[in-house]
């Protein structure tokens, strides 16, 4: 590629002269960007001769960027492409609908359909009808002959209709993920000089030449080269898969690639590939166009493409528009930093770090939503108990058919009647089939659909944007809270209100007169240089309104400092532009300060620091005084200042920081400026200034609305702990009087970490239960908590944590914790990446309104359920006993489906979309093992199921008497439809619609009206409902199987329909705990037992074989036996000696035992899946110690997994006598 020599170059100027007028051509950029380090830098020398000569070419100055003209940016857009990806097509209406069409029961029913058609015209030669049996006889005439084909026409239309449905709301939601996509993508922004003006543009409007400017947490939009940069190191780990950071300067490495991650420092960069040219749009369309995110079949073909794909370009990893994959990717160096602290496993290949991307690329972004666990179960074992119901529906009508006309009556099998036989067969198995269909709870996953989707589409409007649809509802079960306190509780508007200057405390910003004009030069100079360049403070957009703070807060308020001294840092910016910097150390965690170096004209270098000032003081060996003169400043005084300055400053909820300076004399030469700790030592403090950062008016209530909600608010901040307990207690996190602690991040760390250094669960489970604020803390720590947190046996439920960050760092907290927040507005675009839902006010009180949303999600299937499942066991027994009695059910096929329609598909949308009300938030939060159906909901379905029954049935066997009419039992083949099961039908569905209202209310309310005109979906659905009824029952006809009735008959229907509200208040008069005979289902499939990270080292290994699993499930009850003796033995014991019960569950050598002891050897420790609750149905009335067992096979993972966590397989033997072991003290207290 470097072979084209300066002639070459020359030559494609003459075309580039077609081209545009541009002094490259695409091509020639698109091979310089596939170049890296010194390659690169010659190809630039040869071709262009430098930066500078490439920004000439492209037409654009590195200080002013493009002049922003329209035709400019246009003739760019046509020459060198724009900066837009384009998407994969959406799947088409046809395809969604071929889709619904692979559903089982449909394929059934049409093939069932089709047969009966073809039967029906089937016409037997002339066979006496009466030879074939008493069923088949019956008085047809010719028309009634004719009208046998209506029945499998009508099967097939209806089927028509249930496919079109569900590809109409399959597409719609797909449009409404587009949408929400493209949102996401327009908010993307990206700031660029053009015309000498720094501005902010859409990233779809970069184009080539443009002058972009980066700084720490931004994701690269497009390809470009470095022109200046400051301590600049990029994640590219997304495109190459080396997880180490790239340091980039114009000397060694100028490239930029798209994509990528600026991990520390800033720079300003000149665009030299945009969109598909782009190194991550060049991928792009090797994978065939870009991908979308949320379909679960495309995941699986992305995968194999990846895979397909890795094995192509060895090492290379795919972006993919979801993104999962590329943000996993920065955080393996974190994780191979901070080693057992995080989730790590030994790597079984040789390609070592190659086969961890892979896998992390390939690894779901996080488990089935707990919501999906619990119903695709349920909907399973639905499914099961519909399909045995069918299967002997059918064989019972087929026997009593047979014995009926073979035996009883005695008939040969004649040739003639086998159509005849085989049209009943087929009636019989239709019948089965639509029994089938109404058991198949297919409305559940739409249900869940249409709640999500319409509560993400309402949460738009109350600030939350949310990314993963699941993430909506597992907000509901949120336990505990971890938020940022910069910009989430405060609000992000920081003032300098003291100042320690000139050896004086002021409480309000100094007047310049007081202070010395050397110290008020130098802090001006300070301030100005050593702030960010991208941070300025502009002028207020409304009048009289305050200034604007644009970039870091922080700055913001210092900047602003500069302005009350009346002093202008603009001036000194133009004088000392960002080139003329001389290094820049940029801020970061591990330094938590930043240092800005000036070359001086005698050839001196000046430094300029600002950090946390106990950070800072404690370099500082000088101070300036009141008359500007350097003092020496010792521990002692040190130890003053901060007693008298930062702590009173602290307390009142400031935040502290420390202004210094250092000078490097020319004498001694140029400084070593790699030498950090050197360099940042020696330091002359010039002040200490006090930041204010007022809390949000509405943060104290919406963290009272949590707590009375039962989750718990913790604060996890980098600032000083005094701040973080001031602003935490003017938050409501900490009431007075309460028991809880305040952490530093050293001080977390030391308690939670044993002598070796390693993380212990036991030692994190003593600490977070109070913890209430950690300040001073790192990312890292936040990791540790949030996973400490997540993985902790020591509550009942297992904690569903949420997170809130906005920083580049935070992305492991975020990915880890089961909901992560990011901040629209201050959120860097990692974390917004990383994230689950973004907040695009940054504001606490949204998330408040995500709990409430989630919750309501979460009611909205129950209410569903509990209608769904009461509709599905009448409709089952009434189809079941009818045919067996009747040899026909009394429900037809066609009437099946249509109630079908109604209580599926319209049901959810009705149900799904109740909005949410203030009294969600007066409960506690349902745990992750928390049944979907409680008992409140068991008695509801069990007492409507009971109601609806006996009026059937009466209906049933005693209509034709009470309405004096027909009896519509035992017709004949082909007869006409009758009033009798018209009447049944029309009942049927009449206690349905009445029942959908008491279905709105699931925790044993009285008033089921309670704001139902609040949701216009439900009473038009029911309204709509009835009267499509009304049409079906009097003009129906033969295909629904009705004959039309009477005002009389109407009155009775809706009258026994009515019925069902009257009995529901009946219902609700019995209290529940009373009935202890009603199980609960539904509960989390027995995957929510095992925490995160297990389940993802799961999908690592091989798939487990179930029939292993079912072997194992029968040593964990082998194991709970001995528990539960062991337990009792323990508490014998316990009361003897006084050792308190629990002692021997916390010791660590009894869980590796107990471990060893069930693990195969083929087995890792993480991997021996606790499915607990197998047995005993741990609900509210078992007794204690039984639910402290239940738990405690789980409890052995963590401690395993944090302390040994490197271990190859564990040996089998399972040392039976190790002290501590169940079967040691099995023996010696036996």
């Amino acid at each position: 590629m470097a072979n084209n020599s300066y002639s070459g170059v020359k030559n494609s100027m003459v075309e580039a002269n077609h081209d545009g007028d541009f002094g490259c051509t695409l091509k020639e950029l698109r091979s310089l960007m596939e170049l890296r380090g010194a390659e690169a830098l010659n190809q630039i020398g040869e071709s262009y001769g430098d930066i500078q000569g490439l920004c000439n070419r492209l037409k654009s100055s590195p200080i002013d960027g493009l002049s922003g003209q329209p035709a400019d940016i246009e003739k760019r857009k046509t020459v060198f492409g724009q900066n837009f990806i384009p998407p994969k097509k959406p799947k088409t209406f046809l395809q969604l609908v071929w889709e619904a069409l692979q559903d089982v029961t449909l394929i059934i029913l049409e093939v069932a359909a089709i047969v009966s058609l073809g039967l029906s015209f089937y016409k037997p030669p002339d066979a006496k009808r009466e030879n074939c049996g008493r069923a088949a006889g019956g008085v047809e005439d010719e028309n009634e002959a004719e009208a046998g084909w209506i029945e499998g026409a009508a099967i097939l239309l209806s089927v028509i209709c249930v496919v079109l449905v569900t590809a109409f709301n399959d597409w719609s939601k797909e449009k409404q993920f587009r949408g929400l996509q493209s949102r996401i993508e327009q908010e993307q922004k990206f700031t660029v000089v053009r015309g000498g003006q720094v501005i902010q543009i859409p990233v779809a409007e970069i184009v080539v030449g443009d002058i972009a400017q980066v700084k720490y947490g931004d994701l690269l939009p497009a390809d470009g080269v470095l022109i200046q940069g400051n301590d600049l190191k990029i994640d590219e780990s997304s495109l190459t898969g080396e997880s180490d950071h790239v340091k980039k300067t114009q000397e060694k490495d100028p490239m930029l690639l798209s994509g990528t991650h600026v991990m520390e420092g800033s720079g300003k960069m000149v665009v030299t590939a945009v969109g598909v040219n782009s190194q991550t749009g060049i991928i792009f369309t090797l994978l065939g166009g870009g991908e979308d995110d949320d379909d679960e079949e495309d995941e699986k073909k992305k995968e194999k493409e990846e895979k397909k794909k890795q094995k192509k370009i060895p090492g290379a990893q795919i972006p993919s528009a979801s993104a999962a994959a590329q943000f996993l990717l920065p955080f393996t160096v974190a994780k191979a930093q901070y080693g057992a602290a995080m989730e790590m496993q030994p790597l079984n290949s040789d390609e070592g770090a190659d086969a961890e991307e892979k896998k992390k690329a390939n690894l779901p972004k996080k488990e089935k939503s707990v919501l999906q666990g619990k119903l695709t179960k349920l909907a399973v074992q639905i499914g099961k108990a519909g399909l045995v119901m069918s299967a002997i529906t059918v064989i019972i009508l087929v026997v009593l058919f047979v014995v009926d006309t073979f035996w009883i009556q005695n008939l040969p099998w004649d040739k003639a009647c086998t159509p005849i036989y085989i049209q009943f067969f087929v009636k019989f198995f239709i019948i089965g089939v639509t029994v089938l269909v109404v058991a198949v709870p297919e409305g559940l996953p739409l249900a869940v659909t249409i709640s999500l989707a319409y509560s993400v589409k309402k949460m738009m409007k109350d600030n939350n944007l949310v990314r993963h649809l699941d993430a909506c509802e597992t907000m509901g079960n949120a336990t505990a809270i971890c938020s940022d306190k910069t910009g989430t509780l405060t609000m992000n508007r920081m003032t300098v209100v003291q100042a320690y200057i000139a050896e004086k405390h002021y409480k309000q910003v100094p007047e310049p007169e007081s202070i010395p004009s050397s110290t008020l030069d130098i802090l001006i100079l300070g301030i100005a240089v050593n702030c960010a360049y991208t941070t300025k403070i502009m002028p207020p957009e409304k009048e009289g309104g305050l200034p604007r703070q644009v970039g870091n807060k922080t700055e913001c308020a210092l900047l602003g400092f500069s302005s009350d001294l009346k002093r202008d840092y603009q001036a000194i910016r133009t004088e000392i532009p960002e080139e003329k910097l001389y290094k820049v150390y940029t801020f970061n965690s591990v330094r938590k300060s930043m240092s800005t170096v000036l070359k001086m004209a005698d050839g001196s270098y000046r430094m300029f620091s600002k950090g946390a000032s106990e950070i800072l003081l404690k370099k500082c060996y000088k101070i300036l005084t009141a008359n500007g003169e350097p003092k020496v400043f010792r521990p002692r005084d040190r130890d003053d200042v901060v007693k008298k300055v930062i702590e009173p400053m602290a307390s009142e909820g400031l935040r502290t920081i420390c202004l210094a300076y250092r000078d490097f004399p020319a004498s001694e030469g140029e400084p070593d400026w790699d030498n950090e700790n050197d360099i940042l030592s020696g330091l002359t403090c010039i002040c200490v200034v006090g930041i204010e950062d007022p809390v949000r008016p509405e943060v104290p209530d919406a963290i009272r609305k949590c707590q009375r909600a039962g989750i718990t608010v913790r604060m996890v901040t980098g600032d000083n702990i005094n701040t973080a307990r001031a602003i935490a207690s003017k938050c409501g996190i900490l009431q007075p009087g309460d028991d809880f602690l305040c952490l530093e991040g050293k001080e977390f760390n030391r308690r939670i970490r044993n002598e070796k250094g390693e993380i212990e669960q036991e030692r994190i489970d003593k600490i977070w239960p109070k913890l209430r604020v950690l300040a001073r803390s790192s990312p890292t720590d936040k990791h540790t908590l949030v996973k400490g947190i997540i993985d902790s046996t020591v509550i009942e439920q297992r904690q569903v944590v949420a997170v809130t960050g906005d920083g580049t760092n935070d992305g492991p907290a975020l990915k880890k914790a089961d909901v992560g927040f990011a901040m629209g507005i201050a959120g860097t675009d990692v974390a917004k990446e990383a994230s689950d839902i973004i907040l695009t006010d940054d504001n606490f009180s949204s998330i408040v309104k995500a709990v409430m949303w989630g919750r309501n999600v979460y009611d909205s299937i129950s209410k569903f359920l509990q209608f769904q499942l009461t509709v599905n066991v009448v409709a089952v027994i009434v189809a079941f006993t009818g045919a067996c009695i009747t040899q026909d059910s009394p429900l037809k096929a066609v009437q099946m489906l249509w109630v079908n329609l109604i209580m599926d598909t319209f049901a959810s949308l009705a149900l799904a979309t109740e909005p949410p009300t203030e009294a969600l938030l007066l409960r506690k939060p349902y745990g992750r093992n928390k049944p979907l159906i409680s008992r409140t909901m068991m008695k509801n379905i069990l007492g409507q199921g009971v109601y609806q029954l006996v009026i059937i049935f009466s209906l049933l066997f005693a209509g034709e008497k009470l309405f004096d009419i027909d009896s519509g039992r035992n017709t004949p083949l082909h007869a006409p439809p009758s009033e009798h099961y018209t009447i049944v039908f029309n009942t049927f569905v009449m206690m349905q619609l009445f029942n959908e209202i008491n279905a709105r209310k699931i925790h044993g309310e009285r008033n089921v009206f309670d704001g139902i005109f609040n949701n216009l979906i439900f009473c038009s659905i029911v309204f709509g409902t009835f009267i499509i009824q009304i049409i079906i029952v009097q003009f129906g006809g033969k295909p629904f199987s009705c004959v039309a009735l009477t005002i009389d008959q109407w009155l009775w229907c809706t009258f026994l329909g009515f019925g069902s509200l009257l009995w529901g208040q009946v219902i609700s008069s019995i209290p529940t705990s009373r009935l202890k005979f009603l199980k609960t289902a539904g509960h989390g499939t027995q995957k929510e037992e095992i925490p995160d990270e297990e389940l993802e080292e799961l999908e690592d290994m091989d798939e487990i074989d179930h029939a292993e699993r079912e072997l194992r499930r029968g040593q964990i009850l082998w194991f709970r036996g001995l528990n539960r003796i062991q337990t009792q033995i323990r508490v014998v014991n316990a009361f003897r000696s006084s050792i308190s019960l629990y002692e021997g569950l916390e010791k660590p050598e009894s869980r590796t035992s107990i471990h060893n002891f069930m693990t195969h050897p083929e087995f890792r420790i993480e991997d021996s899946e606790p499915h607990i609750p197998l047995i005993d149905d741990t609900d509210a009335e078992d007794d204690a110690p039984t639910k402290r067992n239940s738990a405690s096979p789980r409890n052995n993972n963590n401690a395993v997994e944090s302390s040994n966590h490197l271990l190859p397989e564990p040996p089998i033997t399972g040392t039976p006598s190790a002290p501590g072991s169940p079967l040691h003290s099995l023996e010696t207290s036996l």
